[in-house]
This record gives C-alpha cells, sequence and structure tokens, in this order.
C-alpha cells in the first residue's frame, strides 16, 4: 500500500496533536513531520521531502505565506495545502499566488480532511466548500473587470446606442443615478469616453 506521508506546521499544541493522530491512525497515511512553526519546519521539510504539507497562517514569526514564499525558493514540485481560520478574498490569493495547492478551513471532519489530502497527493486542488465560492465569485468579478450587475446592465444599454434618460427609464432610476454608475463603469474599464467603454466592452466581451 502507498503511503502518503504529511507534514505539519501549526503551532496550536492540541490542534496539531490532533491532526497527527488522524493522520496516523489512518491507512495510508503517515504524519512523522509536525512543527510549531516555519523556521523550525521548514529545514525538516526540505530535507525530508514529504508528500503533503499542511500549513497554519498565523504563526510566531514567519506566517504561513511566507513560509510557502520560502519554501518555493527551494522545492516547486511539494503540495502544499493550507489549514486556517481565515476566509478573506485578499489572504485567500495571496496565499494560492505564493504557491499553495489548496486551501481547507479549520473545523473539517477528518474523512474530508484525509479525502482532501488524497486529492491533492492525486494532483487536485481541494478547497472548502466556502472557499471554492469565493474563488469562483472572485473569478467571475475579475471576469467582469468589477462591474456590479447594475454596472453591466447600464453598460450594455450603452453599447445598444441608449442615452442617459432612456436608460434610466428601462431601469427604473434616475438620470443622475445613471451618470454614477457610468462614472464608476469608466473608472473600472480605464477608459474616458463612451465610445472607449462601448468597444473595450465588445473586445473583453462583458456584455
Amino acid at each position: 500500500m502507498k503511503i502518503i506521508h504529511v507534514a505539519i506546521v501549526e503551532d496550536d499544541h492540541d490542534i496539531r496533536q490532533l491532526l497527527q493522530l488522524i493522520i496516523d491512525m489512518s491507512p495510508g497515511f503517515s504524519c512523522q513531520i509536525a512543527h510549531e512553526s516555519c523556521e523550525s519546519g521548514i529545514p525538516e521539510i526540505l530535507n525530508q521531502r514529504p508528500d503533503i504539507l499542511l500549513m497554519d497562517i498565523d504563526l510566531p514569526g514567519m506566517n504561513g505565506i511566507q513560509g510557502i514564499q520560502k519554501i518555493r525558493q527551494h522545492n516547486q514540485d511539494l503540495t502544499i495545502l493550507m489549514l486556517t481560520i481565515h476566509t478573506e478574498y485578499d489572504v485567500i490569493f495571496d496565499c494560492l499566488c505564493a504557491g499553495a495547492n489548496g486551501y481547507l478551513v479549520k473545523g473539517i471532519a477528518p474523512t474530508q480532511l484525509l479525502s482532501s489530502i488524497e486529492e491533492a497527493y492525486n494532483g487536485g486542488a481541494p478547497m472548502s466548500p466556502s472557499i471554492a465560492s469565493k474563488v469562483v465569485s472572485f473569478f467571475h468579478r475579475s471576469q467582469n473587470h468589477g462591474l456590479t450587475n447594475r454596472e453591466l446592465e447600464v453598460l450594455k444599454l450603452l453599447t445598444e446606442g441608449e442615452n442617459y434618460s432612456t436608460i434610466g427609464d428601462q431601469l427604473f432610476i434616475s438620470k443622475n443615478t445613471v451618470k454614477g454608475h457610468i462614472k464608476n463603469i469608466y473608472s473600472k474599464l480605464h477608459v474616458n469616453t463612451r465610445a472607449e467603454a462601448v468597444l473595450k466592452a465588445y473586445q473583453t466581451r462583458i456584455v
């Protein structure tokens, strides 16, 4: 039977012990490397080269994101899964941009943790459902240049040749509100005129 070797960097002693116990008591898994900090853990991790690393973010000294960056300077192949309480957009994407392969939220059920480790070992990118939905949401927003649904409606009507008054009538909003939306659209699309906004909308297929 193939054994998946897992390392842990987690500063909470009880959580670290629990994770190690769950992994070691499960057939097909082993955890012989468990540290409370990146400073103490990274040298052994780089030397022993486990299959998977479970990495916390809030750590004494070097934090988990800095830890990923440090590891990636020496090892691009190690599969790193974040295991953290953080669900903020910026933290999630800082981790993924630094080189994390997956993102799990603490409190995950042991069976789900093990299946996520196995998924990552087989080349997947496991994420807790709440994290996956945020990643998808962020992707859609970035595809739309950050435009809100209302701004997209206004932009679509602009491309159809409607003026401020008719846009307001169709969307049941005031002319001043339309102007405010258009100002935001120009800012987000980095354009200065209606013609440029319409051209960019077509070029990027926003509408």
